[in-house]
């Protein structure tokens, strides 16, 4: 079941847009880490969100700070209410795994869209992360705990979760030019999300 639930997240999400859109809480839990991100970002930027949905919460905050978002999701049910909601932003409907926009951000962010890759999906993302980087760059995920596959329920249809180690996490990101600067497992402040926020380090 895992392996076919990987495969429909796309479909499932574009399937589910209106219940998502609907069902999405409003209420901005993961603010203290996009301010975070933003303190090392700085007051003005580009920002590459990476499944970005709908655009809402996220992308949405980070509009509201006057910074330039690229948004893509390859959910296209998903984009198009980000284009309509934020026709000034720039939304591009694609899979996060075949992303090559040749140009770099200031700032990386995969809030709850990156952990519905597979594990050896997501061991490909850290070259796509350095790729659309330069040094400096912010970069933010959201994870699991521990290796391992977790499935969750949206809408009565099986909800795909995978993790690396945090071991593995922290090799992959320093192999990638990546240096720590956070993490906290399963942060009681923000609903019990596990937040990785680093840097590209600089020469």
């Amino acid at each position: 079941m895992s392996e076919s639930a990987a495969k429909h997240i796309l479909n499932l999400y574009d399937t589910h847009a209106d219940a998502f859109a609907r069902l999405r809480s409003r209420h901005l839990m993961e603010k203290a880490w996009l301010d975070k991100f933003i303190d090392l970002l700085g007051t003005r930027g580009t920002i590459l969100d990476i499944g970005c949905g709908n655009g809402r919460p996220i992308a949405d905050y980070f509009i509201q700070q006057n910074y330039q978002i690229t948004g893509i999701d390859g959910a296209s049910a998903m984009l198009a209410r980000a284009q309509q909601q934020f026709p000034e932003q720039r939304w591009l409907n694609l899979d996060m795994r075949q992303l090559a926009l040749n140009k770099t951000f200031d700032g990386l962010i995969a809030w709850d869209s990156f952990f519905h890759l597979t594990p050896e999906d997501q061991r490909q993302m850290f070259p796509v992360f350095a790729r659309h980087s330069h040094p400096g760059s912010v970069l933010m995920f959201t994870s699991g705990t521990h290796h391992g596959i977790a499935m969750g329920e949206f809408e009565g249809e099986p909800l795909y979760h995978a993790s690396l180690s945090p071991d593995e996490y922290r090799q992959r990101l320093a192999e990638n030019g990546f240096a720590v600067i956070d993490v906290v497992f399963e942060d009681p402040d923000c609903g019990g999300h596990s937040v990785w926020l680093c840097q590209a380090l600089i020469p």
